[in-house]
């Protein structure tokens, strides 16, 4: 019977969740879906200068906004716990002993300064630079006399001579690394507080860890980890290393290219549905043409068979259009809703007033959803079906000043007060019945009437924004922008 899967997401706390950890979090959690199996979130928070609490609630938050929920670590416990790394450190302390005990790690007293040295003889000798073992073999005596100095070792691990390390990646394929070129590594720091890659490794160790997949910047800390893991005598998860996300010029992503953290996107009303679809095509192919998906979907058809070496590029242009889809794909009554809290934010709309207003509102955004790329342009695209601007344009202004506008006007409003309700198509018969009567084109009616009511020369379809606005509105906004009683 094949073992239950059990991938992590172990983010550390010190800044907001990045489009690249969301996009790590996403592949371990839908490979963990499609597989039935377990997905854990820890918290790598041995960063103790940068790490917060308040980094850490912000990555959970961004975390279930985007759908993914864990069902083991942080909030929702786990037979593992903790799952803090800051929780751990007695855990930490008991591994340390086992590789101190079986010659695969000693303590190491160099000062910054000399090692600071070493590196330096060693780049002026044009080699490597790395630690060079000069701590390997202390004496008892020596030892003391580094302490009775007052320096406080950390510990290193003992890396084997001259031994390929490899690494058969779901992704990549087989990698080797030789162990001549890592030098022996800093496993626990002088202040008792391990390094990321010896406390990733006791944490996968200890929490069952069957798959890791993360970005390709984390392949050259896999040789030192697969080391340990070796040294412990423990089994090691597979690994699978996703290409880069670059920007639109091909360099590493990065601010330059616009917003890189997720709570950005959520700000800018992207829909989790966009950012998440648009985060698993960054590097992960379907079958077939098809490149929208919900997350249930994915759940589904997600696996790591069809995920690509070669760095995937961020085009914002792409996310807007998929984002654009999803927005299409939402029922006028759940857009309302997503879409309330930028209209009141812009002064449109009062919350004591809101469920007065809703209907009128889920029309306007009926009709402007077909101009959304994300929701925070609500306010844009609404804005004239709270309020007309003056009329400011030069060309404009000559076009209205003709002497049949007034006329032509009061006989398009009366055309609108005959009619029991207004909808699109009676709207149009308004048009069409005051072009007949005062034997006018169309230009000659829409282009006054789009002025009249908006102040400007383009913008939503008439038939559309006045069955909004309402009668009595476009009456008032005639008289505002022309002085005309109507």
């Amino acid at each position: 019977m094949m073992e239950k899967v059990r991938l992590r997401f172990a983010p550390s706390p010190t800044g907001p969740l990045h489009i690249g950890g969301a996009r790590s979090a996403l592949f371990n959690y839908l490979y963990a879906k499609k597989h039935g199996g377990d997905f854990i979130l820890r918290i790598e928070d041995t960063d103790l200068e940068r790490s917060s609490r308040e980094s850490e609630e912000d990555i959970k938050a961004a975390l279930r906004w985007v759908g993914i929920h864990w069902n083991e670590g942080v909030d929702a416990g786990g037979a593992y716990g903790p799952y803090r790394q800051t929780e751990r450190l007695p855990l930490y302390q008991e591994y340390i002993e086992k590789l101190m005990q079986s010659g695969h790690a000693y303590r190491c007293y160099c000062s910054p300064d000399e090692l600071e040295a070493m590196r330096e003889e060693q780049k002026q000798n044009s080699e490597m630079p790395r630690y060079d073992g000069r701590c390997r073999h202390l004496s008892a005596a020596e030892e003391d006399g580094y302490r009775a100095e007052g320096r406080k070792p950390v510990i290193r691990f003992r890396v084997p001579d001259d031994q390929d390390v490899i690494i058969d990646d779901l992704v990549r394929g087989r990698v080797s690394f030789d162990s001549a070129g890592i030098g022996d590594f800093v496993i626990l720091k002088s202040d008792g507080i391990p390094t990321y890659n010896f406390a990733v490794v006791i944490d996968d160790i200890t929490m069952h860890i069957t798959h890791v997949i993360r970005g390709e910047e984390h392949l050259s800390n896999t040789p030192r980890q697969i080391l340990i893991y070796e040294a412990l005598q423990a089994e090691k998860p597979c690994f699978a290393h996703v290409s880069l996300i670059l920007g639109k010029d091909k360099s590493k992503m990065s601010k330059r290219h616009g917003s890189t953290s997720v709570v950005n996107y959520m700000d800018a009303g992207f829909l989790p549905e966009g950012l998440v679809n648009f985060l698993v095509l960054l590097g992960w192919s379907p079958e077939g043409e098809e490149e929208l998906f919900s997350l249930e979907e994915l759940e589904k058809r997600f696996d790591l068979d069809r995920v690509a070496k070669n760095p995937a590029v961020f085009d914002e242009d792409k996310l807007n259009w998929i984002n654009h889809q999803h927005i299409q794909r939402k029922d006028d009554d759940e857009l309302t809703r997503l879409c309330l809290p930028y209209l009141i934010s812009a002064g449109y709309l009062q919350e004591n007033t809101v469920a007065a207003d809703y209907d009128r509102v889920k029309k306007i955004v009926s009709v402007v959803k077909t101009g959304l790329d994300h929701l925070s342009q609500i306010t844009e695209k609404a804005e004239l079906f709270f309020a007309s601007r003056k009329i400011e344009d030069e060309e404009a202004s000559e076009l209205m000043a003709k002497d049949y506008i007034p006329g032509m006007l009061k006989r398009f409003v009366r055309a609108l007060e005959e009619k029991e309700a207004l909808d699109p198509i009676v709207v149009k018969a308004c048009f069409s019945e005051t072009m007949k009567d005062l034997d006018l084109k169309g230009k000659q009616v829409f282009m006054p009437v789009r002025i009249a009511l908006t102040g400007l020369m383009s913008g939503p379809e008439m038939h559309e924004l006045i069955p909004v606005l309402g009668v009595r509105e476009v009456k008032q906004r005639i008289s505002q922008n022309l002085g005309l009683e109507l």
